[in-house]
């Protein structure tokens, strides 16, 4: 058995879009470990094009804005008998249709909207599926390195990761009276996704970071998928309700003198 113990487990892998997808990165990690892993995406039509780059994989429909929906992946994954050993919440959504605009000004709409896909799917997932989880079960969301920091090249979304990073406290309290499933985040520096260059003055956000981190490159996808692997085995059966970051020590390093002298210059 490999050092992280994954071989044979049962893994649920939600939000792969392409081969830039975390989802993606994470489920190749698992099944290069020995994980069985079935994968979740949005919409009849997303899972015709993934069936290109995941094969004979299982791949099961769910729109996590339908609760009908979540419900019935819930049904199709009892479909086994096999407990689930982890899943894996890679999905977040945010209306920018209209561009970047002051944050006072997002709308009624598009933060309920964000806050719904981005957040509360986790919560309406973990309750859906909880009986089928295995006793020992993990359960790793991506989120962002940090939320407290207003950046206008991320509108509206950090103050709904911070809901969803607060979450996992709170589904780790209430599974913990009948479990010892884990919840945890991956909280993420900059990455090149798909879903992020469609991200308004995201690009340039992106270049500042490769600068401000100290090694002189951003953060891989691949690096993020390692670390959700390690969350997701039993090797990390120690550590609940938390984010870890990946940010490649970016946090550490704004005011690296070769930034602040291209300022002043």
């Amino acid at each position: 058995m490999g050092f992280l113990g994954l071989e044979g487990k049962r893994m649920v892998v939600l939000g792969v879009a392409n081969r830039k997808s975390v989802a993606f990165a994470i489920g190749k990690l698992l099944e290069a470990e020995g994980a069985t892993v079935e994968y979740v995406v949005r919409s009849a039509e997303r899972k015709e094009q993934c069936k290109k780059i995941l094969g004979e994989s299982t791949i099961h429909c769910c729109d996590v804005e339908h609760q009908d929906q979540i419900d019935g992946l819930a049904e199709a994954l009892r479909q086994s008998k096999k407990p689930i050993d982890g899943f894996v919440h890679s999905i977040a959504f945010a209306d920018y249709s209209q561009g970047m605009r002051p944050f006072h000004e997002t709308t009624r709409g598009q933060f309920l909207q964000a806050v719904d896909i981005s957040c509360f799917s986790l919560i309406a997932l973990s309750n859906a599926m909880k009986d089928l989880l295995a006793p020992q079960a993990s359960v790793v969301t991506i989120g962002i390195s940090t939320t407290r920091m207003a950046s206008e090249s991320y509108g509206f979304m950090a103050p709904i990761k911070a809901a969803l990073e607060s979450s996992l406290a709170f589904l780790s309290k209430s599974f913990s009276r009948f479990s010892e499933v884990r919840f945890n985040a991956v909280a993420a520096g900059l990455l090149k996704t798909s879903a992020s260059a469609g991200i308004p003055g995201y690009v340039d956000a992106y270049l500042f970071a490769e600068k401000a981190i100290p090694r002189g490159r951003g953060v891989a996808t691949e690096e993020v998928a390692n670390v959700a692997t390690f969350l997701l085995s039993p090797r990390a059966s120690g550590i609940n309700a938390q984010a870890i970051v990946v940010d490649a020590a970016m946090s550490t390093n704004y005011f690296d003198q070769a930034i602040l002298k291209k300022m002043a210059d």
